[in-house]
């Protein structure tokens, strides 16, 4: 079984319906299933060449990182992108050391975060309420008081795009398409794993996020917001309330999915969001990060020089535009 959403089958006939090969790999050791490994093959424009991509996976064996390889040059991949959502350690090291030892398994660019907020979600109400930042327990109650609800909507998908066209608008950042995001809340929906809940208030749709919930464990990956009333505190009594829903459905641990370091700058443009998280007493967790299983290394060395080249340029022409 898919030890994350991302790794599950539903995420897989999603990424499918997008236009990327799918290859999933499945480890077994005594007749059992220990480990799965699915892989999203990415075309690099105007060229035969693939790169894979294996996000929130297990750490692959040396026996699983070797079938991985040969599925790879069968594929014709430059390089395999692995970030494995494992938490860094002692023990994470010593396995990635193994890994690099014989295979050109190597640190890599990251697309995912390195590091993400855990909430123990076992104790009850009560003791979460009380290991909340005084003012995150005030804006939600506040919430409350000004009557904001909290409803769970499997069809109210079209007020959550709305939500993130705006949102995405406001903050300047990139966003998938309304297919891209349509898709993949139909394939999670479908799956069971998928929930759309949102905060109303006076009849206007507020907030809108999209959880995920698989092995006990609930994910926030998506959420937006619109600019009006602002002042009822919409986003945390959701939280609150995603916490509430998280412990309907017996999750042992929120993953509110992404965070910054341990010592964020409060320039970056996710501070604001990373101080919004931390007020409900989350754990920050660090994985490992990221690597790369290099599977043609001159290649690999000519695809990092255009793609260092090419994002030099696009930083370029937003400062241009600024």
């Amino acid at each position: 079984m898919a030890a994350h959403p991302l790794q599950s089958w539903a995420w897989g006939e999603f990424r499918k319906e997008t236009g990327l090969g799918v290859s999933r790999l499945v480890e077994e050791r005594v007749k059992k299933i220990v480990s799965v490994y699915q892989i999203t093959w990415h075309q690099v424009p105007k060229t035969p060449f693939y790169i894979g991509y294996c996000p929130k996976s297990p750490l692959p064996s040396k026996e699983a990182l070797k079938e991985i390889e040969r599925v790879a040059k069968k594929k014709g991949a430059i390089f395999v992108k692995f970030e494995p959502n494992v938490e860094a350690g002692e023990k994470s090291e010593e396995m990635i050391e193994k890994l690099s030892s014989g295979t050109d398994f190597r640190k890599g660019k990251a697309l995912f975060t390195k590091y993400s907020l855990w909430l123990d979600l076992t104790p009850s109400e009560d003791e979460i309420l009380k290991n909340m930042h005084q003012k995150t327990r005030y804006n939600l109650r506040l919430s409350e008081k000004k009557g904001v609800k909290i409803v769970e909507d499997p069809d109210g998908f079209e007020d959550y795009w709305k939500l993130m066209e705006e949102t995405t608008k406001r903050q300047g950042f990139y966003a998938h398409t309304k297919k891209y995001h349509q898709s993949m809340w139909n394939a999670m929906r479908e799956s069971g794993m998928g929930y759309l809940l949102k905060a109303v208030y006076e009849g206007e749709v507020l907030t809108s996020w999209i959880l995920f919930v698989l092995n006990g464990v609930l994910y926030y990956p998506y959420g937006a917001s619109g600019s009006t009333h602002r002042e009822v505190m919409a986003s945390n009594l959701m939280m609150w309330e995603t916490i509430r829903f998280g412990k309907k459905y017996k999750c042992r641990l929120f993953d509110m999915w992404g965070s910054l370091g341990p010592e964020p700058d409060v320039k970056d443009p996710w501070y604001g969001f990373h101080r919004f998280k931390l007020g409900y007493g989350p754990e920050l967790i660090e994985f490992v990060g990221t690597y790369d299983l290099v599977v043609n290394p001159g290649l690999y060395k000519v695809y990092g020089l255009v793609d260092k080249v090419r994002w030099l340029a696009l930083k370029s022409v937003a400062k241009f535009r600024r």
